[in-house]
């Protein structure tokens, strides 16, 4: 059985986007970004929602071409279009860099995918992992909280039926106040 972590920079009040989709706070450090380049690296599987999709497949399959790139901009764009993904939306008709369009009941093709036998999964985009924490297929949360306050905007929790207990894995911080809590679901 595949693990299954939601992982995404969110504000100290929660939120992973400000009003107006605004992620301007959230520009990592050099380390913090090695940190999510690491990350991809060892993942078997991303699962993203279309907005996040849409975000992320706007720049990193190129950002390696751009002037001025870095050599950890160009090492993530690399591990970025190698790493296989899941992209679901029924409002987008195609997928590219190794990726694949799923447009049917996201729950249930999580679940088969959690089944598999394989490497970890990660998950983004907040309705997407909305769906999949209010269903208890989480298995572990990374959260790197920023040091500034939002005011409103996308939750990174959603609303739960039921309490979920959690176990604290790792924590560990990064320049500018930023820091990673992980935790893993208590089963």
């Amino acid at each position: 059985m595949r693990k299954l972590t939601f992982g995404m920079n969110l504000s100290l009040d929660g939120y992973i986007a400000a009003p107006g989709g605004d992620v301007g706070w959230s520009v990592p450090s050099d380390e913090l970004f090695q940190y999510w380049s690491d990350r991809v690296e060892a993942t078997g599987l991303a699962l993203y929602g279309r907005k996040l999709w849409e975000t992320m497949s706007s720049h990193w399959p190129t950002a390696d071409q751009q002037p001025g790139a870095t050599t950890a901009q160009i090492e993530f764009a690399r591990r970025w279009r190698d790493m296989p993904k899941v992209v679901f939306s029924s409002m987008i008709s195609t997928v590219d860099w190794n990726t694949r369009l799923v447009a049917g009941d996201a729950v249930a093709e999580v679940t088969r995918l959690k089944a598999e036998d394989g490497a970890s999964m990660d998950i983004g985009g907040a309705t997407l992992a909305a769906a999949a924490m209010r269903a208890g297929l989480i298995d572990e949360y990374a959260i790197v909280t920023h040091p500034v306050l939002v005011g409103g905007g996308t939750p990174f929790f959603t609303a739960l039926d039921n309490r979920v207990d959690l176990s604290l894995l790792e924590t560990r911080t990064f320049p500018g106040g930023v820091v990673l809590t992980r935790y893993e679901t208590r089963h």
